[in-house]
C-alpha cells in the first residue's frame, strides 16, 4: 500500500470515529434531557380564538431556561426545522417540517422575549423570539424555545401576541431602527 493510500484510510477512519462520537453525544444528551420532557403537551381539540399567525419561521431549538447552550434533544426538541407558528387562546402551535410538532399551552407559558441567539443559531440584535415554558411542573427552571420569524415585521407582532398570553410579563423593548 502506498503512503497516500494509508493516509486516506487513516483519514476516513478518523472521520468515522468523529461522526460516531457525535452520534453518541447526541444520544447521551437525549437520555439526559428525557427527564425534562417526558411527553409533549397534546394539541387541544378547542384551541380558542386565533390571536396571530400562522407565520413562517425557523424553529431553532429548545434549551434549559436561561442557558442558551444547554440544548434539550428529547422529543425532537433539538432538531432545527422550518416551521409555522400560530398563537391561539389555548397556547402556541409550532408546526414543524421534518420534526415533531410542538404545542405550548397557555397554562405552562411563563413568558416571551427576544434574544440574539441560542444553541443552533446566533443572529445578533434581538432576532429570535424565545418562549419560556414549563414542560414539567417539578422543574421550576423551565425551557426556552427559540423561533426565528422569516420576516422581521412578524417578530414584533408575534411577541405582542405571545405577551397577551402572559399578561404579567413586561413588554419587550423595541429596537430603534
Amino acid at each position: 500500500m502506498t503512503r497516500q493510500a494509508v493516509s486516506i484510510v487513516v483519514l476516513l477512519l478518523v472521520v468515522v470515529v468523529v461522526f460516531w462520537g457525535m452520534r453518541a453525544g447526541w444520544r447521551a444528551r437525549t437520555r439526559r434531557s428525557a427527564g425534562l420532557v417526558a411527553t409533549l403537551p397534546p394539541v387541544p381539540s378547542d384551541r380558542g380564538a386565533q390571536r396571530f399567525g400562522p407565520v413562517d419561521a425557523t424553529y431553532v431549538s429548545t434549551t434549559r431556561a436561561g442557558d442558551w447552550l444547554d440544548r434539550v434533544t428529547a422529543q425532537d426538541l433539538g432538531v432545527r426545522s422550518p416551521a409555522q407558528v400560530a398563537v391561539f387562546d389555548a397556547g402556541v402551535q409550532i408546526t414543524r417540517r421534518g420534526a415533531t410538532d410542538l404545542f405550548v399551552p397557555t397554562a405552562v407559558l411563563l413568558g416571551a422575549t427576544s434574544a440574539p441567539g441560542m444553541a443552533g443559531k446566533v443572529v445578533g440584535g434581538d432576532g429570535l423570539v424565545v418562549l419560556t415554558w414549563q414542560a414539567d411542573p417539578a422543574d421550576p427552571r423551565g425551557l426556552d424555545t427559540g423561533l426565528r420569524p422569516k420576516h422581521a415585521a412578524d417578530r414584533e407582532r408575534l411577541l405582542a401576541a405571545l405577551q397577551t398570553l402572559t399578561p404579567g410579563q413586561a413588554p419587550a423593548q423595541e429596537e430603534n431602527s
